[in-house]
């Protein structure tokens, strides 16, 4: 294997793939990107059995093969490299690279030794891949973190016809976001569980590409389906969790409210950081809504406080609920919207935040549920 490519072309592939190599493997080659050249293409992948990375790289190849390399290291290296072309060959046991007068021996794994990526599920249809990316970075933020409690560290997908659904939850909080997209067939009706990290990070990628996103999945057994994305050179695929026994999440969402607020979503965003400096990790932020406006408060250690007043929207009866301001902020900055209308039940019920218009009226398609914290005063 020998060819010359550009090395900010190289150095985006080999990133993109290690980003999604484990960090502590089952088995060593698993920490490995695959580099194989072809008819002029570079295909870069990295696989763990959970999930695969893939991009094209058009080269100047003077010989096809392949290597297998440490991914992190070659990111690392790869990522430092002056600004000019790089001259990769395959040489014995070890892969030379050339960047200008940087030159670097890496060792290389045997390539027998790689399983075989999985092919892409058969295509179930597309999507904008800039609106994917922005709904899935509103709904992956209430994704839980607990491995002990795999379902709820994914995010479910579901395609009904031409809308395309996505929830998640840590128990704490709930978003739910509803968009559109081209299905390959009009009576679609499909859910999938998927790792909220992966589907995070493939989006994040996929979106600044533009054009569209394909969404291809294959459903077997429990735990055993498959999702994949592609959009320009690049493709992944991803072992979807087992979601048979997912919670009925949609009936958190209160069918009526008591109270409702407007507030401007980056004023909000700034009293509640200032205010929760004196709070401890536990401690919630109390919200205060009337007539009069809203104010923020918080206690801590020592009998530390602090509050502020700020403008607000209010209708209903007078109520201080107390949040998670960690868990408010996320919903705030992820609102997509200058504007936050908050809707209550009681100081005691979930609360809904939704993006507002210009009008005050609220805009459908984005939802964020916020579970309060009982506070005695």
């Amino acid at each position: 294997m020998k060819f010359r490519v550009e090395r900010d072309a190289l150095a985006d592939a080999v990133a993109w793939t290690a980003k999604s190599l484990p960090s502590r493997p089952s088995v060593p080659v698993l920490a490995g990107v695959m580099l194989r050249v072809a008819e002029g293409s570079l295909h870069v992948s990295g696989f763990d059995y959970e999930v695969s990375s893939q991009v094209t790289v058009e080269v100047q190849a003077d010989a096809d093969g392949a290597a297998l390399v440490s991914g992190r290291l070659l990111a690392e290296i790869t990522k430092a490299l002056p600004a000019k072309p790089v001259d990769i060959a395959a040489v014995g046991a070890h892969l030379e690279l050339v960047c200008g007068s940087a030159r670097f021996t890496l060792p290389t794994m045997p390539v027998e030794d790689y399983p075989s990526l999985p092919e892409m599920p058969a295509s179930a249809g597309t999507v904008d891949a800039a609106a994917f990316a922005a709904a899935v970075s509103q709904v992956a933020i209430a994704a839980g973190r607990d491995e002990t409690l795999p379902m709820m560290t994914g995010v479910r997908i579901e395609l009904t016809g031409t809308t395309l659904a996505m929830l998640a939850t840590d128990r704490y909080r709930l978003a739910l976001r509803e968009m559109q997209w081209q299905p390959d067939d009009p009576e679609v009706s499909i859910n999938a569980l998927v790792p909220a990290r992966t589907l995070h990070d493939t989006a994040k990628t996929l979106g600044p590409l533009g054009g569209n996103v394909t969404m291809a999945l294959a459903q077997g057994a429990a735990g055993e389906g498959m999702i994949g994305f592609a959009g320009g050179t690049r493709r992944t695929t991803s072992r979807l969790l087992d979601g048979a026994n997912y919670p009925p999440v949609r009936s958190l969402f209160p069918a009526t409210h008591n109270a409702e607020a407007r507030v401007a979503v980056s004023s909000l965003i700034e009293v509640v950081k200032r205010v929760s400096l004196v709070a401890e990790r536990t401690t919630p932020v109390l919200l205060s809504f009337s007539s009069d406006g809203l104010i923020v408060e918080a206690g801590g250690t020592e009998e530390a406080r602090a509050s502020e007043a700020m403008d607000a929207t209010f209708t209903g009866e007078p109520l201080t609920i107390g949040f998670n301001p960690q868990y408010l902020i996320d919903g705030l900055q992820n609102l997509g919207a200058q504007t936050a209308a908050l809707s209550f039940v009681d100081a005691f019920k979930p609360a809904v935040i939704s993006p507002a218009g210009e009008d005050g009226e609220i805009v459908p398609g984005y939802r964020y549920l916020i579970m309060p914290i009982r506070v005695t005063r």
